[in-house]
């Protein structure tokens, strides 16, 4: 593209360098700015290392559960004055002092321990994924917040050099109007458009601003080169393998995890009408001083099995009910959600394939752009044949197609992020 300074006469200093494009350099990973940037989100994000903490509670409560089938051991120990009275007779004892250990041991319950072992199994899975599907959502603001960042740095940039072109054909009319004053009114116009032009990079500006602060959020320190996502998210990713990735993102997983917890929880209520077995063994002893009878001492060793078995119990068929309903809820919430995203993945690839499309055919027209914007000005300058309205025509219109590049260049990045987001997990995507 040339530079504004081979057609605008009059500029006495030369228009600032255009943005280099950005290669990365040979066997470079054009994803590590990006990676750099989510990794170091998710290391200082508190709600993250919150659910991380969360996700590591639940695994200690699945281990508490799977200790109920274990051996368990108690011990217990009394004291004070005792009496009993029988046929007639009443014994007391100024002191009386008993101990004793049992030792248990569950055999048989029905199975409604081990289905309360995998409610806890796949409560904690439900809750890891939630983890990832956070650590996710968090990439994703990330690397759009980057983008956001991109996109206004370029923009600056092109109103910049706007700003410039403009200002160049103001000082080229002052040096017409100088000798000619009868063409002050263009001078006037030429000023007004570049007034335009300045109060829409100081928007920008202050745009680019905010961008930045939003991004010092996630990451703190920014080190972000202006151009390192230039190369990055280019190609949109295949709608079908998209679709079949969406099957087993985080979130999916979630809802299938959840959905396994409520039907296995469901399974232990039904179990929990079902006789329940175990053994125990006992060992006590007991010493008696003062009152009515002698000091004595004395120990009982006992050992046998536990039967139990209910007989009677009228809510379990609705909390059964109860369950099963919430279950199947659970279930129809992620066949849904599945849905929801499937479609989501098919209008958002559109979308990505034609922005990407719309910068195709912005580059190109922006190649007869430039060209026009030459013969305009120097048709007016040097043969009268246009009017300054048309040079600035040409100008806004030269500019208005470069905002428009930019636009549709980074709006399609940011599609491709949110489709590895909905597919395989933009995480997944930036280190593998």
């Amino acid at each position: 593209m040339a530079a504004p300074q081979a057609w605008a006469a009059g500029c006495s200093e030369p228009a600032p360098p255009a943005p280099a494009a950005s290669n990365p350099a040979p066997g470079a990973d054009p994803r590590a700015p990006l990676r750099t940037l989510a990794l170091g989100a998710i290391e200082r994000n508190s709600g993250i290392a919150a659910a991380r903490l969360i996700a590591e509670a639940a695994l200690d409560d699945l281990r508490e559960s799977q200790a109920a089938k274990q051996l368990q051991a108690s011990f217990n120990a009394s004291g004070g004055p005792a009496g009993s009275r029988a046929a007639g007779n009443t014994e007391t004892s100024a002191a009386q002092l008993r101990a004793g250990v049992t030792v248990s041991q569950l055999l048989y319950d029905g199975g409604r321990t081990d289905r309360l072992i995998d409610v806890r199994r796949l409560q904690g899975e439900a809750l890891r994924l939630s983890h990832v599907s956070q650590q996710e959502q968090l990439a994703l603001s990330t690397v759009s917040a980057a983008f956001e960042l991109s996109r206004y740095r370029q923009q600056a940039q092109v109103y910049a050099e706007y700003r410039y072109s403009a200002a160049c054909l103001v000082d080229a009319l002052e040096q017409v109007v100088a000798a000619d004053r009868g063409r002050l009114s263009e001078l006037v116009q030429a000023r007004k458009t570049l007034l335009q032009v300045e109060l829409t990079q100081s928007q920008t500006d202050a745009v680019l601003r905010q961008s930045e602060i939003r991004l010092r959020r996630f990451v703190g320190e920014l080190r972000l080169e202006p151009a390192a996502l230039a190369a990055v998210l280019l190609q949109t990713p295949a709608l079908t393998q998209l679709q079949a990735d969406a099957e087993r993102a985080s979130e999916i997983a979630q809802l299938q995890a959840q959905a396994e917890a409520a039907d296995a929880l469901t399974q232990s209520i039904q179990a929990s009408t079902r006789p329940q077995l175990s053994w125990n063994a006992g060992l006590n002893r007991s010493s008696a001083t003062g009152g009515s009878l002698p000091t004595s001492h004395g120990s009982a060793l006992s050992a046998g099995l536990s039967l139990s078995i209910p007989l009677l119990s009228p809510g379990t068929d609705a909390a059964v009910a109860a369950a099963r309903k919430r279950a199947q809820a659970a279930a129809l919430q992620r066949d849904d959600a599945l849905d929801a995203r499937k479609s989501r993945i098919a209008d958002m690839h559109d979308q990505a394939r034609s922005a990407f499309e719309r910068a195709r055919l912005t580059d190109s027209i922006l190649r007869d752009s430039e060209r026009l914007r030459g013969f305009t000005m120097q048709q007016w300058q040097q043969l009268g044949r246009r009017s300054l309205f048309d040079v600035m025509a040409a100008e806004s219109d030269h500019f208005g197609l470069r905002i428009a590049q930019v636009n549709a260049l980074h709006d399609g990045q940011q599609l491709n992020a949110t489709l590895q987001s909905l597919g395989r997990g933009l995480l997944d995507w930036l280190q593998n």
